[in-house]
């Protein structure tokens, strides 16, 4: 969240406006009706929001055996990784743009340093969480020179790095085109170091292109969301805190299922209202992009996740 669009006065929304844990289990059973398998928790940062693994606990409960997972800064994980695991959490992603410091430290804009994040994983590890997926931004000039430390850290440890090319998410990252480091890119670079193999996709409309190390100590995965658009096989949709049911990362406007839900509607109705919204979005937008549409005024990533 940038500083010069969320400041020190930037306020908060009123508690009663954000969904409880106990509407956000009732919606995930509307979602569930229409073959949902996997529930992510992001932000922001879901280790704010007090009492998370209450909620994890209630998900695990109500969907046994659901792909639940969590993806985090890691600023707040090491002390909460035990409590997690056991609510019920079974997987984790953590974002780390960069093992340089002071590269990190200016990227997350609140500085904030490397060490921690990789204390943090060190201890969601112990705790259980394996592998960890660790997820790195790629942007040209910035980071993008520390493509192949990121790969030769991470090589071997269990732990798999997911490298995602520089999106033109919300309207506050000053996105350029030619800041992006195209994943084919970032494949060649680790690929001259470590030779790499591709590796089959886990599961249809999987987001990222899996490449295995050919000595076997790892994968890792590429997201090319901007060089090689996967709209017509996305099956993500994201809910914002307060309610509103998002069809792309890249939408200008959400869908009210709170004031449906707040509004006395019964399972029924919401399960028929989230099957309509899915089967109505036409959601094109990285195939699409255009300058243009890189301007548009589109929801922030710190509100409905990545």
């Amino acid at each position: 969240m940038p500083k010069e669009a969320f400041g020190d006065d930037h306020p908060f929304l009123p508690q009663d406006q954000l969904l409880t844990f106990e509407e956000i289990v009732r919606l995930a059973r509307a979602f569930r009706a229409h073959g949902l398998d996997k529930i992510r928790l992001t932000g922001g940062e879901p280790l704010l929001r007090k009492g998370i693994e209450d909620l994890v606990a209630m998900l695990a409960t109500e969907f046994p055996g659901i792909d639940l997972t969590l993806t985090t800064n890691g600023s707040a994980l090491k002390a909460r990784a035990p409590a997690l695991r056991r609510a019920g959490l079974m997987r984790l992603t953590v974002s780390l743009d960069s093992l340089d410091d002071a590269t990190f430290r200016a990227m997350n804009d609140v500085d904030f340093p490397v060490a921690k994040v990789l204390e943090a994983i060190d201890a969601a590890g112990a705790a259980g969480f394996a592998p960890i997926k660790v997820n790195m931004v790629v942007k040209r000039g910035v980071n993008d020179t520390h493509v192949v430390d990121m790969a030769r850290h991470f090589r071997g440890s269990g732990h798999i790095v997911r490298f995602i090319e520089y999106m033109d998410v919300g309207s506050t990252n000053g996105w350029r085109m030619d800041d992006v480091i195209a994943s084919a890119e970032i494949v060649r670079r680790i690929h001259e170091e470590f030779p790499l193999v591709a590796a089959d996709p886990q599961y249809k409309g999987e987001v990222a292109e899996r490449w295995r190390y050919a000595d076997g100590s790892g994968e890792i995965g590429v997201i090319s969301s901007v060089t090689q658009a996967f709209c017509s096989t996305c099956t993500r949709a994201r809910l914002s805190t307060d309610g509103s049911l998002y069809t792309c990362l890249f939408a200008q406007r959400g869908y009210d299922l709170r004031g449906l839900m707040r509004g006395g509607a019964d399972d029924a109705a919401l399960v028929a209202a989230v099957g309509a919204i899915w089967q109505g979005r036409d959601d094109r937008y990285s195939e699409i992009r255009t300058a243009a549409t890189a301007k548009a005024r589109k929801v922030e990533m710190s509100y409905i996740g990545g």
